[in-house]
Formats: C-alpha cells, structure tokens, sequence
C-alpha cells in the first residue's frame, strides 16, 4: 500500500498557523498531579483488603498499597510496588484504560461520592517523581543461561527484564531503530510526551543483562530456527505489525494510508509543523486508534475530521473516554456506514470516498441499498492489524500453532514448539492492550525460568 501524502500541504500552510498553539495540541492530554493534589487524593482511598481495583488490573498491581505509600510520602516506596508487578507502569499510567479497568471497579463509585478514586493518575505520579539512586531490582546469581526475545515491545521489554531479575543473560532482537514497540511508534502524541517511552526503557535496562540488537526483523535477518538452536529459550513479542486493507479499487491512491504509519510519523517528528496535512479528511474504525488519528489530525489543524464506523456508537471499541477526546476536539462521527468505494480526482488522488448505509438485519450487518459521499483529501484506515505471518514463514516458524492468525499458546506461554514462548498482541488470550502485554511477558519468564530449573534438575 502506498504511503503517499506528499500531495497535501504542511501543518506550516494550513488554516492559521501558530508554534505555539500547536505545541500546546500535543502537550501533555492529562496533567499530572501535584504533590498536594497526589497526597489529598491518596487518602481518599480507602485501602480496601480485597480490593476490586486490583482484581480488575490485568497486571495485578498492588493498588491500596501503593496509593497508602503515596499517602505516608514514600513515593519510592509506591513506584518500587508497583513496578514489582508492572515494568512499565509509567506508560501504562498513561495509556490504560482505568476508565473501564482498576476504576470503574473502585468502591468510591458506590458512596454518596460517586467518584473513583483517580488510580491511574498516582500511579503515574509515584512512577514520574522516583528517585532510587540505583535500580531497584537486583539480578539473581548468573544461571549461565542465554534467551532470546524477539521484539522490544510491552511484551517482550517486561519478559527480558523479569528474565533478568531471575539471573538469565537475554538477547533481544528489534525489528525497529528504537525499542519500546506502540509505546515508542503507535500511542497519540499528546499522550505519551517528554520522550516518556525512551526514558522508561533506559531505566529497565539499567538492571543489567540485556542487550538489544536493532535492525533484526524475524523474516528477514534471522529466523526462529536459529534462535531455538543458539538459545535456551525463545520469546516471541512479535505484537501486529499489518495493517489491514479495505479491499477497494484505489487503496494505492496518494492520500490512502494506514494511520498507524501516519502515527508513527507523528510520533517521530522533530517538526510537527513540517507533517502533512489534509484540511478535510476521513479516518475509518471505531477503535483507540481511530481516535488517536482523527484527534491528532484535528489538533494539527485540519478544518474537517470525520470518523467513520460500520456499527453503532455502542459497538465501538474505544471508550467513551477516548469518544469524548474526538469530538471535543470537533471530530464529527457517522456510523452505521461502511466503505463502498475510494473516490479520485482527475490525477488519481483521493478526492472522497463512497459509503453505503449498513443495518443490523438478524443479527447481521448488511447494505441498506443507500449510500452518501464525503469529500477529503485524505482517508486514514484504522479497521484492524493483523498478524504478520511473513516474520515466521521458515519451516520452523510454519508449525507453530495457531489461533486463527495469531500464536497459540498455553496457561503458561508456552508455544506448541518446545521451548518457544510467545505473549502480547500476537496471541490471543486477552485483549490488546499494553498493561496486557506487560503481564504476559512477565508470566512467560517465569514459566522459561521454572522450564529451565525443571531442566537443570532433571539432567
């Protein structure tokens, strides 16, 4: 598919262009807490004993203890707790959706208060002011074993660093220049700032024992029948790295592009006044990332977003959070139509695209027979990423079992190959998430470290 927006102009040459206020779009979405706000807050927690906050965290943090921590001031003392369970839980802080996870379970939504308590702003308040002079996880003694992890992702970063607490030498193999997988390339700008991804790797690594080799695509540079032959253990954090298509004529159009690739590029700009812009455009799917799309083109300046959804409102996958964020910030929202046809201009550009009515008709979604056309410049897909099944086409990676198109796995990670492990959005337990894949990859390394103990014994 062509990634193509060179056609359109600048963030510089649309509408009334301002450093500052566009600076300001993609500043920080949720400002943190202060001190005072951080220690009042705490305290209204009230500790329960079983709790409900932390039956509903998919990474079974402590959450009483550490908002108590916060309360009596010992704000290392909060973010070693957490951390103990999740690695990344500065981003996660910042990109789970409590709204629906740890606080909507909260007790404090069933007291006269009607108000949970904001679980996911002190967690980021004690992971953002820590200052341990060194890292707070020591490495067990030296195992003498060596494992591989393809992929530097949520996954694959809390298996290496767990890997390493447990006294094991890991390897971990990235596909990309820069590890930290969505939480570097794919979350909205605005909501991942001040290189938060970059420095939260820094400080995982800082336990010793890891390397990462960059450039290392599962495919292309190295197969998983070499890393099974020259490590002890493989896992495979491999995430969902196609986007998927719409099946149309002119889904190669300049103006046609996945928005996760234009994300990325978001994500990795220097000069946000320099993207491309387009002053209408349309953005397809009902997911977060759909938001992050229509909201990040809306902030850099385009004078019409519109997000597109074949279903109902109620069906969408982003919360009514995220829902909220777009169409604060003028995102208009049609549903009930799904793509019928990509509209070109005299040059073979997108011009619009054709939508027909859809209904639920026995449960089943069909084409009323009615269709209607939006006019953009651009048209942004977010329906989905798939497995990128291509990563594991040698004659190893091929008998993998599957689930449908992802890994499938066991209750401990395990693959149906021996010794290959595999977590994160590339597997099917759970959902998409990164505090999801944050746990898996910590269950898996404990499962490698019992696997090889067992192993050790034995021989």
């Amino acid at each position: 598919m062509t990634h193509s927006l060179d056609h359109l102009p600048s963030a510089k040459e649309v509408g009334t262009y301002d450093p500052a206020t566009l600076a300001n779009n993609f500043s920080d979405l949720h400002p943190p807490l202060t001190p005072r706000q951080a220690i009042i807050e705490s305290q209204r927690c009230l500790y329960c004993y079983d709790a409900p906050c932390v039956e509903a965290c998919p990474s079974d943090i402590d959450i009483p203890s550490f908002i108590r921590q916060i309360s009596e001031n010992n704000i290392n003392g909060a973010a070693e707790t957490i951390l103990e369970a999740n690695i990344l839980g500065g981003s996660c802080a910042r990109v789970c959706p409590t709204e629906i996870l740890c606080e909507r379970s909260c007790v404090r939504n069933h007291d006269a208060e009607c108000q949970p308590v904001l679980i996911g702003l002190l967690q980021r308040h004690a992971t953002d002011h820590m200052q341990f002079d060194s890292h707070p996880f020591k490495r067990a003694a030296s195992t003498g074993r060596h494992i591989a992890v393809v992929g530097a992702g949520p996954a694959g970063l809390s298996c290496a660093h767990r890997l390493a607490m447990l006294g094991h030498q890991v390897t971990i193999f990235e596909a990309e220049q820069k590890p930290g997988g969505l939480n570097e390339y794919g979350i909205a700008r605005y909501k991942m700032t001040d290189n938060v991804a970059r420095k939260e790797v820094e400080f995982l690594l800082e336990i010793g024992g890891i390397d990462i080799q960059h450039g290392q695509r599962l495919g292309d540079h190295l197969t998983l029948d070499t890393l099974r032959q020259q490590y002890d253990s493989v896992f495979l954090g491999l995430g969902l790295g196609a986007s998927r298509a719409l099946a149309l004529t002119g889904e190669d159009a300049p103006g046609l592009m996945p928005a996760v690739a234009y994300i990325k590029t978001l994500r990795q700009s220097d000069d946000l006044g320099s993207l491309a812009v387009a002053k209408r455009c349309i953005v397809i799917g009902a997911g977060n990332t759909a938001i992050d799309m229509a909201t990040q083109m809306a902030r850099l300046g385009a004078a019409e977003v519109t997000l597109v959804y074949r279903r109902g409102v109620e069906a969408m996958s982003a919360t009514d959070h995220e829902q909220e964020i777009a169409k604060a910030n003028g995102v208009r929202m049609f549903t009930w139509a799904q793509p019928d046809e990509i509209l070109l201009d005299e040059q073979g550009r997108v011009a619009g695209m054709r939508f027909a009515n859809t209904a639920e008709q026995e449960g089943r979604l069909a084409a009323t027979g009615e269709t209607f056309e939006i006019a953009a410049d651009a048209v942004f897909t977010a329906i989905g990423q798939g497995f990128e099944g291509e990563s594991l086409r040698d004659a190893t990676a091929s008998e993998l079992a599957r689930d449908g198109e992802r890994i499938h796995v066991n209750e401990m990670f395990q693959t149906s190959l021996p010794n290959v492990y595999a977590g994160g959005d590339c597997v099917k337990p759970g959902q998409d998430l990164t505090v999801q894949a944050v746990q898996h990859g910590k269950l898996a390394a404990h499962a490698i470290h019992q696997a090889l103990a067992a192993h050790q014994e034995a021989a």
